[in-house]
C-alpha cells in the first residue's frame, strides 16, 4: 500500500512527509492524508506546522485517516486557526468576521468537505428571528453543519441553544433526503471545540 501512496505524492510533499514525521505511523498518517486531500505543499506544511497529526490521534480512537462514512463524526476536538491574527481581547463579532475573511484557510482547517453556505444565517422559530454565526454543508455526510461562536469558557447553556438551532434548520432549511444538522459550539479561537 505505502509504494502506490508514495507514487502518488509530489517529490516536495515527499520531503516534507520523510524531514518534518517522527514516526514511520505519523509519516503514513501525512502520505494517505496528502493524496486524499490532493493537499499542495504549502497546505500539507501548514498542517504539519499545526500539529494535525497530534490532534487528530487526540480526537479519533482510529490510527489513519479513512473516508467518511454518515456514521462517523467528522469533527476534531481542536482546531487551530492562527491565521485569524486576532488581538488578545476581542469579540465574537470579531472572532465571526475574522473567520470569514480567512475562509479559505478556515475550510482547510476543517477539512475539503465543508461548503460554506453563509454567515449570521436568519432562522425564524416561533415567529422570533435568530441568527446562526456560520453555517456549513457537509458533502459526505450530506448535512447542515451549524457553528456558535463564544469567546471564553464553554457554558452549558451553549448546547441549548444549538439544539434549538438544529430543531429549526431540521424543520426549515434541511432537505427531505439528507440527515440531520450537526453542531459545532466554538469556545476559543485558538483551540475551537
Amino acid at each position: 500500500m505505502l509504494p502506490s501512496l508514495l507514487t502518488q505524492l509530489s517529490w516536495t510533499n515527499h520531503l516534507l512527509i520523510m524531514s518534518g514525521s517522527k514516526s514511520d505511523e505519523e509519516r503514513e498518517f501525512y502520505m494517505r492524508l496528502a493524496v486524499k486531500e490532493r493537499y499542495s505543499s504549502r497546505q500539507l506544511e501548514r498542517q504539519m506546522d499545526s500539529g494535525y497529526y497530534e490532534r487528530y490521534m487526540l480526537s479519533r480512537s482510529k490510527l489513519l485517516p479513512e473516508p467518511l462514512h454518515s456514521e462517523q463524526n467528522p469533527f476534531l476536538d481542536q482546531y487551530v486557526v492562527e491565521f485569524l491574527d486576532l488581538p488578545d481581547a476581542f469579540h465574537e463579532n470579531d472572532f465571526r468576521k475574522a473567520l470569514v475573511k480567512g475562509m479559505r484557510d478556515f475550510i482547510l482547517e476543517l477539512g475539503k468537505d465543508f461548503t460554506f453556505v453563509g454567515e449570521e444565517y436568519p432562522i425564524q422559530v416561533g415567529g422570533e428571528d435568530y441568527r446562526i454565526d456560520l453555517l456549513f454543508f457537509h458533502r459526505s455526510l450530506h448535512c447542515l453543519v451549524a457553528m456558535e461562536l463564544k469567546v471564553g469558557k464553554f457554558k452549558p447553556e451553549y448546547v441549548s441553544k444549538m439544539d434549538f438551532y438544529l430543531e429549526g434548520l431540521d424543520r426549515q432549511i434541511r432537505k427531505p433526503d439528507k440527515i440531520r444538522a450537526w453542531d459545532c459550539c466554538c469556545a476559543h479561537p485558538k483551540m475551537m471545540r
